[in-house]
């Protein structure tokens, strides 16, 4: 009766060595996996925010095609041309803003 309990009780140890070997060797080729995906994926800058204007730049952004404006506005005699500039002041804004006030 012991052999055959010593017996059984191999077998049971055998399998679960069979076992607990495959589940190492899943979890090691999940980690070279995971490894090669990162190495090869490329890394991502910064997310999340954009970059915050500060008061003094915000007030720059809102006063300077103002006072560009109103120079357009009182200084160019022709009602087409001051409209012209004018237009030209706003479409231009968004890339001068980029250009002075880019990210550091």
């Amino acid at each position: 009766m012991s052999k055959e309990r010593a017996r059984r009780r191999a077998e049971r140890l055998a399998v679960l060595e069979r076992e607990k070997a495959a589940r190492a060797r899943k979890v090691a080729r999940r980690q070279k996996r995971r490894a090669l995906v990162k190495r090869l994926t490329p890394r991502r800058r910064r997310t999340g925010t954009l970059h915050v204007f500060t008061r003094a730049e915000k007030t720059g952004i809102a006063v300077v095609p103002v006072v560009a404006a109103a120079a357009v506005w009182f200084l160019v005699p022709e009602v087409a041309l001051r409209l012209v500039l004018i237009v030209l002041i706003v479409l231009v804004l968004p890339a001068l803003v980029a250009v002075v006030l880019g990210r550091r």
